[in-house]
């Protein structure tokens, strides 16, 4: 199993992208702001047995509710947005590997205006950019209220750009299958097996209570993320997410055995990144030798220096 490393860095994405070698990262998956006007965030909240309380449970017990501290939150509002993005577009393009790919996720009243500008940004010698771009993938899914007066938005937009526009990684035999919509019609040996997804991926966000659930706001749901590192990098290389939130592409990075980079400028994100990546190390069983227990090395503390935490295993 190749050797992988996490770090996360406490900084300006900018100031630490600047830092970053030529070439040095193989996948790059970004989530930022999408500048929605308004300021995210998610409240969290327990209850508490309380016969004078707020609330009716099971059973017609009442409940006390109590509000717990905020997850870390941010004003998703900007004048130039595209004025922000561009140059750390311009520091992923550069920081990209010969093969890599760069992932943007963002939402259908941007994506237009951020596809040109990744247009520019991947322009190569004798050729245009555009030529970079291979896939925009829409995650659908289904949850949240319903507008009256629109078609209610349930998608996000995925802009996939290769730093080369004809040699890349795309390993399709490692990605998860998904059931056939018409299964009577292609008979029992592919129903079993299901089919590659296509650039409609339908997938739930992350449950309310469920225990992927972190509190982060625009958390986004692991199985898009190890989608991604399965079939666009390959074991030993490095991810990069540098709006990195609640460390989700971190998360799938390890899992799949990949090393990983991540940076945000919040503290309390860089503190459950660590918790949760720690959480996310594969677990390794020593190989018995005559059936002699070998016992496992002790995995090196973590860096914990506030602004650089790092992992070794």
């Amino acid at each position: 199993m190749p050797s992988t490393t996490f770090r996360i860095l406490q900084d300006d994405n900018l100031t630490a992208l600047r830092e970053l070698p030529d070439s040095s990262v193989e996948l790059i998956y970004v989530d930022p702001p999408f500048n929605t006007g308004v300021t995210q965030k998610r409240n969290r909240i327990r209850t508490v047995r309380d016969i004078a309380g707020d609330r009716t449970g099971f059973g017609g017990n009442r409940y006390r509710t109590e509000k717990l501290a905020s997850m870390p939150l941010y004003a998703d509002i900007f004048d130039d947005y595209l004025g922000f993005l561009r140059p750390r577009m311009i520091e992923a393009h550069r920081v990209l590997a010969p093969a890599g790919s760069l992932f943007l996720h963002i939402d259908p009243r941007e994506v237009h205006y951020c596809k040109v500008m990744l247009d520019e940004v991947f322009a190569h010698a004798g050729g245009a950019g555009r030529d970079c771009f291979q896939n925009e993938i829409i995650w659908a899914y289904d949850y949240g209220a319903r507008a009256t007066k629109r078609w209610p938005a349930k998608h996000d937009n995925i802009l996939w750009y290769t730093r080369d526009p004809k040699a890349y990684t795309f390993n399709l035999d490692a990605s998860d299958r998904i059931p056939y919509m018409a299964p009577g019609l292609v008979g029992a040996e592919k129903t079993a097996r299901g089919k590659t997804p296509t650039d409609v991926w339908w997938h739930t966000i992350v449950p309310t209570n469920g225990k992927e659930k972190t509190g982060y706001p625009t958390q986004k749901p692991l199985g898009i993320l190890e989608r991604i590192v399965r079939v666009h990098s390959n074991p030993g290389d490095t991810v990069l997410d540098f709006f990195a939130g609640s460390g989700t592409t971190g998360v799938a990075a390890l899992r799949n055995n990949r090393s990983t980079i991540l940076i945000d400028q919040s503290p309390e994100a860089c503190t459950l990144m660590q918790t949760r990546l720690a959480a996310s190390i594969p677990a390794t069983k020593p190989a018995p030798k005559k059936k002699q227990r070998i016992p496992v090395p002790e995995r090196e503390g973590l860096n914990r220096h506030p602004r650089n935490y790092e992992d070794r295993f």
